[in-house]
């Protein structure tokens, strides 16, 4: 080729491999299938949107994250009534970024002083719904001690979205619709919650009807004005006792009275460098948690790769003997000593490790126990905040089962909670040993029954707070948010890949339970492992806030139809 003509010719390829370049750029594509909220400032998110903005609102007013968190408490009960409460109880991380401390606040509910096992026990079942399940209840001493202790506006300040939400009203969800219809068990036992949330023929208040509490706002109204007095000690105190005490519950004024939100020692471990801290008992999930990661980390998990069969098994097994050791071991601390540091210790988590084969381990051999009166609702409810100075929360609190023991207050608005069948109350009944025969769990007046709540933080190898987490999901709890940690420590996952991820369940023996998103092979491989595989519903709903350098990542669980992140 001539010189005249090698120029050009070379002028044309560069041209077109501009042209090319520039074309190709004319579509932006992500890394990521699915994208969380960024933020600068601050975040709030949980499983109901005008909770979340009700949170917002507080930060944008120059709340900090207990603040918050509490506005959002109490916005919960208002707005997601079936797990949302002031009648039930719960557990709550606070993370003080100027101190670099987390502190913790066990409210969880109690049993009254006259309770004992053989009240609950009803044609060998433990009863489920009415009065006589009410434990006393948290929730609001909880709360109340958070604020009292940590907020930074005046509690009429911090209460007013929830009251506005009570008095002004709300349109019904399809969500709300559908729980109720779901719960009419419980629900149509009790007048005022058929008065209070059915219409008609017993049908759910319908879809998009603006629903009024004026009984809860004059509750929330008592409790901005008046504090911890007003539902302990005066007016709402009065009404509860009143109501359980002519319906067959064993609530008293001394109950209530005397009832104690209470800090606690937070429980943590290092997993493969980064400081995973949790609540301990009577939150028995923070243990169950990290003895899980514990005796993974065991085992090199990130090259086994995400959702395999390899690594879904030694999740499989490392969550089936920290579920046999809470069957054994956990109860509430003032009660029962828990060996909790013994059952942290890095030397017993090898040990566990070793008994696990590339065979699922047959029934019996890790836990002996009968399993069928286990009963764990997986309806509970989990929101997290982040604010402009670092702080944050993590709270799970619950009712139990959806919408609790299907008892509102009457005169107060509110619902209570079915908590006490989550006692032990078929120990000494029994030459089974279960997680309802546990020595541990048993039922005591005053004592508190355990739980599968877990809220989590996370800080990475330089000590800087990088994950803020909890779901709800009964017994599943603990099993969701290890496999979300480890989906973004082990699994390198981006944020809003690892909450959405499919998951899986496996507690003590029987089916390994798999959502929907696993194939065929997978399953194929797990079963020549002699695992019972079974198909399942969605798992949890995990609310999540992220921390990367400057930005703040919000992900809220789609699991839970009308969960919001949100910040600024």
């Amino acid at each position: 080729m001539k010189t005249k003509f090698i120029i050009p010719f070379l002028l044309f390829q560069l041209l077109f491999v501009n042209a090319l370049l520039a074309r190709s750029q004319t579509t932006l594509d992500y890394k990521n299938r699915i994208h969380p909220e960024i933020a600068e400032d601050f975040m709030v998110v949980s499983q109901n949107s005008h909770a979340t903005e009700a949170g917002y609102e507080i930060l944008r007013k120059g709340g900090n994250a207990v603040d918050a968190a509490v506005a959002v408490g109490f916005a919960l009960a208002v707005t997601l009534p079936r797990a949302g409460n002031l009648g039930g109880g719960g557990f709550m991380l606070i993370f003080d970024k100027k101190e670099n401390k987390v502190s913790t606040i066990d409210y969880r509910s109690a049993s009254p002083k006259s309770a004992r096992s053989e009240m609950f026990i009803k044609d060998s079942n433990v009863v489920r719904f009415g009065h006589l399940v009410n434990a006393v209840p948290g929730s609001v001493a909880g709360l109340l001690k958070a604020h009292d202790g940590h907020g930074k506006l005046n509690l009429r300040q911090v209460l007013r979205p929830a009251i506005e939400l009570a008095e002004k009203g709300f349109p019904v969800t399809y969500d709300l619709n559908y729980a109720l219809t779901w719960s009419k068990e419980s629900m149509l036992s009790n007048s005022a919650s058929t008065s209070k949330f059915y219409q008609g023929k017993e049908e759910p208040i319908e879809v998009s009807k603006n629903f009024k509490q004026p009984k809860l706002a004059n509750t929330l109204m008592l409790i901005s004005r008046k504090g911890r007095e007003a539902f302990y000690e005066g007016e709402v105190a009065k009404w509860i006792s009143e109501e359980s005490l002519s319906r067959g519950g064993l609530i008293t004024l001394e109950d209530l009275s005397s009832y104690e939100a209470k800090s606690r020692e937070p429980i943590s471990i290092d997993y493969r460098g980064y400081k995973i801290v949790s609540m301990p008992p009577a939150a028995s999930g923070g243990l169950v948690l990290l003895q899980i990661l514990n005796i993974l980390e065991n085992f090199d998990i990130p090259s086994l790769g995400h959702n395999s069969a390899r690594t879904i098994h030694l999740l499989s097994e490392s969550m089936q003997r920290a579920y046999a050791d809470r069957a054994t071991y956990h109860g509430d601390p003032d009660f029962f000593d828990v060996p909790t540091t013994e059952l942290l210790n890095k030397g017993y988590a090898l040990k566990r490790a070793n008994t696990i084969s590339s065979q699922r381990t047959e029934d019996g051999q890790i836990f002996s126990g009968d399993l069928t009166k286990i009963d764990e609702s997986p309806d509970t409810t989990h929101f997290s905040v982040l604010d402009s100075e670092g702080n944050a929360v993590s709270n799970t609190y619950t009712l139990g089962s959806s919408f609790g023991s299907g008892v509102t207050i009457e005169k107060a608005g509110f619902l209570m909670n079915n908590q006490m069948r989550n006692f032990s109350h078929f120990y000494g009944k029994s030459n089974e040993v279960s997680l309802k025969t546990s020595e541990a769990n048993r039922l005591e007046p005053g004592k508190r029954m355990i739980s599968t709540q877990t809220p989590t933080l996370v800080f990475n190898p330089k000590g800087d707070l990088i994950m803020v987490l909890g779901s709800p999901g009964g017994g599943r709890i603990p099993n969701i948010i290890a496999q979300v940690i480890s989906n973004v420590i082990d699994h390198k996952m981006s944020y809003s890949e690892a909450v959405l991820s499919p998951r899986i369940n496996q507690r003590l023996e029987g089916n390994l339970e798999l959502e929907s998103g696993f194939s065929p092979d997978t399953i194929e491989l797990l079963e020549g492992r002699g695992h019972e595989v079974k198909s399942s519903n969605t798992m949890g709903s995990v609310q999540a806030i992220f921390v990367e350098g400057d930005l703040i990542y919000g992900v809220a669980d789609t699991r839970r139809p009308g969960a919001l992140a949100k910040g600024d």
